[in-house]
């Protein structure tokens, strides 16, 4: 419906309208979800409103927890009450009156305006006058209503659009820092391996070629973090895939994050450098933050 690339799951809206003698309130808003948890608080009497107003939310909103109320009013002394169906209401009242004074529990008298906030004060629309009701109020939510709660919810995905692009500039820039630190460090690691061999020939009298192997393939595969860099770079294009896509992501934008921060754990564990550990710490900093962002993405 609206353009935006990335959509928020918070959002809110709210409307006023009327129409003959009756006058109204909606109220929509959404927090962040799991899934969608749709929450209607509407007047049960008018019958098809709630599934109508359900099967607008579907394709128009994926995620989110999110909660619409409808206060419906009518002008006092308004709608030419239907005699007979105010009779029936009447002789259901005095029925329950009748038996709470035989079990000696008197009621509180009854009063008119307790009588329009009854079902059965309701029921006092024909069905014709009722439909008529229930239309009007689809036609206002469809105009006037979920359009702005989706515009809202656009407008904070644009926002978080930058947001989630400039957080994965900020992790590509601490990935080629980290390559770099890890290439400076080469002489040094040399340096740990000629050392590592010296200590392995010292404790061996004679010495095992096959150990010897082993050990340095270990002690190779303890410091190489070419794989987790390779790996946050690709993770890097594809979050930014995922952020291009005009559609539902978060679910797996979150997933992607989980990946990030497992990368970015496992290159401060194999560092043995301080500057490579400084730039591994700040990856993990930047994937926190860009972690929370994607919290609020649809």
């Amino acid at each position: 419906m609206f353009p935006s690339v990335t959509r928020s799951m918070t959002g809110f809206a709210s409307h006023t309208g009327a129409w003959d003698d009756w006058s109204w309130t909606w109220e929509l808003r959404s927090v962040n979800g799991k899934g969608l948890d749709l929450r209607l608080r509407l007047p049960d009497w008018i019958g098809g409103l709630e599934a109508a107003l359900r099967a607008r939310f579907q394709g128009a909103v994926s995620r989110g927890n999110v909660g619409l109320s409808l206060k419906l009013m009518r002008e006092a002394g308004a709608g030419g009450f239907d005699r007979a169906a105010l009779d029936r209401a009447l002789a259901q009242i005095a029925a329950v009156e009748d038996i709470a004074r035989a079990a000696g529990r008197p009621l509180a008298p009854v009063r008119a305006t307790d009588l329009l906030t009854l079902r059965t004060g309701a029921e006092i629309l024909d069905a014709d006058a009722e439909a008529a009701l229930r239309d009007r109020l689809i036609a206002d939510f469809d105009t006037d209503v979920l359009p702005a709660f989706l515009e809202v919810r656009a407008a904070e995905g644009r926002a978080l659009d930058a947001i989630l692009t400039a957080r994965l500039d900020e992790i590509a820039s601490l990935v080629a820092l980290a390559g770099g630190a890890a290439r400076s460090r080469q002489a040094v690691q040399a340096q740990s391996l000629d050392a590592a061999v010296r200590r392995i020939l010292d404790e061996t009298a004679a010495t095992d070629p096959d150990r010897l192997a082993q050990e340095l393939a270990l002690i190779a595969v303890r410091q190489d973090v070419t794989e987790e860099l390779d790996r946050l770079g690709a993770h890097v294009d594809a979050a930014r895939t995922l952020v291009r896509r005009d559609a539902p992501k978060g679910r797996k934008l979150d997933f992607l994050m989980q990946e990030f921060m497992r990368e970015a754990n496992t290159l401060c564990a194999k560092s043995q450098d301080t500057a490579l550990t400084a730039h591994g710490l700040d990856l993990k900093t930047v994937i926190d933050q860009l972690r929370e962002q994607v919290q609020n993405v649809e």
